[in-house]
């Protein structure tokens, strides 16, 4: 039974054209990145991403700061104007020229705590992206909260080839961790550009503290809990880049980009398409709760083959993309792929909780993750940066449940009824992935062997989920005719 049935044709067609237009962009965009990512990987060495990681952790929670919370209340509110949006443009211009001026200063700091001087300019340059995104991020609100993802697909592209012809022609001319600095201020630059020329958005002279603080009332909960999600998430970069070497926090965040792209790619673009439907349904539990669990249902299909069976052709990959010098990246690969495997289940448990307007369990569930990560990361930090790595595929794991547990009041969709739902897709996926990593035992070529685990990977998944007659597989190749049948 089509459970997107009861969601109306209107919101049906808008979720599926959606879906296709953010598929095709993180497809698109994401398979040009990953081309780039693995030319610069075989002109850069594991230090300079690792330079570069750290600075990515002050940027991402200064940018949490600045946006979490306003932008998903301007998506997740029934009615908002031009003052709503033109007044939190204004506040999150001044906060990124706040924010730039404190970490302009803060660089020699960073710099000495990490004991590596170079963080200096590299921190006051690339910081740059946070005041060019205080002029894309309403522009991004108003795409989203109108589902115009085709206009996303083209700015994505443009960014993304704009980074590489920066990234790569520096790269090759030997300006070494710069090309990646400069790579990313081309991306910002180029995508704000397009941004604000395809959307047409521009702010008025409205500025209303009343209206911020409607949306602050809502969205200051999700901020808090953002803040907590980045700041753990990013906790092992800076662990990795202070106790161990500069050269295994490269490995790390090589293991780490690589595992999510693919995971972002799939999940991430039914998620993004997901949280204004949902939103949309938040009257109506009955059809809110179909359409989350088509969302998990379909994504873990999606995400399981394709991050085990990542996991399972890391060596031979490594070795024929980037070359035998990121061999050291290949477990931390391995770890990243297996704990991304699961954010389907946090992805869409918690974006259901947010377009019901339940801020306040959002939070909630933040901080009882975050003391449990916190707590198993400090367990395995005796044992060394392997189990610390590792430790995330158990953190993932406890996640779904804590994810799931108030949707079972709010939905009547407990976490027994989603691994339920999702354990089929599981195990087939966990079995492709022991054939074909059983095939790396072969005494092979490296491009034969990942040729062929790719082929019968592919094939396992696919006919097992034909012959054992997955509800989800039908659906998927019943949207696909409908689609592209018209």
């Amino acid at each position: 039974m089509d459970r997107l049935n009861g969601l109306g044709d209107g919101l049906k067609s808008k979720v599926l054209s959606g879906l296709f237009w953010k598929f095709a962009e993180r497809i698109g965009v994401h398979g040009i990145q990953l081309i780039i990512q693995i030319l610069l990987a075989r002109l850069l060495f594991p230090k300079d991403y690792a330079l570069v990681a750290l600075i990515v952790v002050i940027l991402s929670v200064s940018e949490v700061l600045m946006w979490t919370g306003f932008n998903t209340a301007l998506v997740q509110q029934k009615d908002v104007d031009d003052g709503d949006y033109s007044s939190v443009f204004y506040l999150g211009l001044g906060a990124s020229l706040g924010f730039y001026l404190l970490l302009f200063a803060a660089a020699p700091w960073v710099s000495e705590f990490f004991a590596e001087p170079l963080l200096v300019p590299i921190m006051r340059v690339q910081a740059l992206v946070l005041i060019l995104g205080a002029f894309r991020s309403i522009q991004n609100a108003v795409l989203i909260r109108t589902m115009q993802f085709r206009k996303n697909f083209y700015v994505s592209l443009s960014g993304i080839v704009a980074s590489g012809v920066v990234g790569l022609g520096m790269a090759w001319w030997g300006y070494g961790v710069w090309a990646l600095v400069f790579s990313q201020l081309a991306n910002a630059l180029v995508a704000t550009l397009v941004l604000w020329v395809s959307v047409g958005w521009v702010p008025t002279r409205a500025f209303s503290l009343a209206k911020v603080g409607r949306l602050f009332s809502f969205g200051w909960k999700l901020l808090v809990g953002a803040l907590l999600e980045t700041a753990y998430a990013n906790l092992r970069t800076v662990f990795i880049g202070k106790v161990f070497d500069k050269e295994i926090l490269g490995y790390y965040n090589r293991g780490d980009t690589m595992a999510s792209l693919v995971v972002t790619s799939l999940d991430g673009t039914i998620s993004s398409v997901l949280f204004p439907a949902l939103s949309s349904c938040q009257d109506d539990p009955g059809r809110l709760k179909a359409l989350l669990r088509r969302s998990v249902v379909t994504s873990c299909f999606l995400v399981f083959p394709a991050m085990i069976g990542l996991a399972s052709i890391s060596k031979p990959l490594v070795l024929l993309l980037l070359t035998e010098k990121w061999l050291g990246c290949v477990f931390f690969l391995q770890m990243c792929c297996l704990a991304y495997a699961f954010y389907p289940l946090h992805t869409a448990n918690l974006q259901a909780i947010n377009a019901l307007g339940r801020s306040d369990v959002f939070l909630k569930l933040e901080i009882l993750k975050k003391v449990v990560g916190v707590g198993i990361l400090l367990l395995s930090i005796p044992f060394g940066v392997n189990y610390v790595v590792g430790s995330q595929v158990v953190v993932s794991l406890l996640c779904t449940v804590i994810n799931a547990w108030p949707n079972k009041k709010l939905l009547g969709y407990s976490a027994l009824e989603q691994w339920r739902d999702v354990v089929p897709s599981l195990l087939l996926a966990l079995a492709m992935g022991a054939i074909t990593w059983s095939l790396t035992l072969l005494a092979w070529s490296a491009w034969l062997t990942l040729t062929l685990q790719v082929l019968v990977g592919i094939l396992v998944y696919v006919a097992g989920a034909w012959l054992f007659g997955f509800e989800c597989f039908r659906y998927l190749l019943r949207t696909a005719r409908e689609q592209f049948g018209r």
